[in-house]
């Protein structure tokens, strides 16, 4: 049985739309309604069938609703909130999708005093977006973290995690900033590496960008795959967790100096010693069914 009658998405992109396209196949009885800012985007959502109903506001999107689920940039969660706010059923439950907690966390409580709040990071994506890149089974197989805060009410919770557990997910229930210090490891970071290799490749006056795309072996292949991701999204969740990805920095700029030194120095045991422990934590990943391991990650080189 589906925890929710009513559920209301705003934000009609990559995870919105794949909300939508589960939620129609593992829970086909809900009604579902949705908002994006964008016109465009709820046009393209009707044409698509994501949505029972798709108005033009999000008060009216989520005026009846059992679960609002706030499906947009870590940076427009405050604008969001103050936009359902006045239309939101009291017994409704707010979620979101955002990879930074403590400040949504912060925006939601103040724009929605004494709302029922349940945080939400499902840990899953593509470097694609807009309602036309979602697809149902992006969760399945997936961790999804909740992070409540003590006014979150346990039936609540349970209520979200069962929610997530039916479109296939993983669930798992973490402090917010304990969240944020995780996946500024696990994903701010190596999203800014991405961003600032794949930039450093384009400014290399000895190298045109026809060999940069000609030449490219599977690493860069792969950076710039990460490097393609939406830049609203990951503009907003680096100055959103701020703290915990200028912590990570700091360390991931310590241990590359140290690296650096063994290099120069020819001290070929430290780097067998890391290259050996980093291959394991690989192995760690595909035994826990976080990706495959197939050398090419499934890339087609047809």
């Amino acid at each position: 049985m589906a925890p929710f009658a009513r559920v209301a998405l705003i934000g009609l992109g990559l995870i919105g739309s794949s909300i939508a396209r589960a939620v129609r196949e593992h829970m086909p009885g809900a009604t579902l309604t949705g908002y994006d800012a964008d016109a465009k985007v709820r046009a393209r959502a009707r044409e698509l069938g994501l949505l029972d109903q798709a108005p033009s506001s999000a008060a009216e999107a989520v005026a009846e609703a059992d679960l609002v689920i706030l499906c947009v940039p870590v940076g427009g969660m405050d604008a969001a909130a103050a936009e359902i706010a006045a239309a939101l059923p009291p017994a409704a439950i707010v979620s979101d999708v955002g990879s930074s907690k403590a400040s949504v966390a912060t925006a939601l409580r103040q724009r929605l005093p004494g709302a029922r709040i349940v945080p939400a990071h499902p840990v899953a994506g593509t470097e694609n977006s807009g309602p036309d890149a979602g697809f149902a089974s992006l969760f399945r197989g997936r961790w999804c973290i909740l992070t409540p805060d003590e006014e979150a009410a346990p039936a609540d919770v349970e209520a979200v995690a069962e929610f997530w557990r039916q479109l296939g997910a993983k669930v798992e229930i973490m402090d917010a900033k304990h969240h944020d210090l995780v996946l500024a490891v696990t994903s701010h970071l190596p999203h800014l590496i991405a961003y600032t290799i794949v930039g450093t490749a384009s400014d290399l006056e000895e190298v045109t960008e026809s060999e940069v795309i000609k030449y490219s072996a599977g690493g860069f292949r792969d950076f710039t795959r990460i490097a393609a991701s939406n830049p609203t999204m990951w503009r907003d969740i680096f100055l959103a967790n701020k703290e915990a990805v200028l912590d990570m920095l700091q360390r991931f700029h310590e241990d590359l100096t140290m690296l650096q030194r063994a290099i120069r120095w020819d001290d070929g045991d430290t780097l067998f010693e890391l290259f050996t422990r980093t291959r394991a934590i690989r192995r760690g990943l595909v035994e826990q069914g976080q990706d495959v391991a197939r050398p090419d990650f499934g890339r087609s080189e047809g």
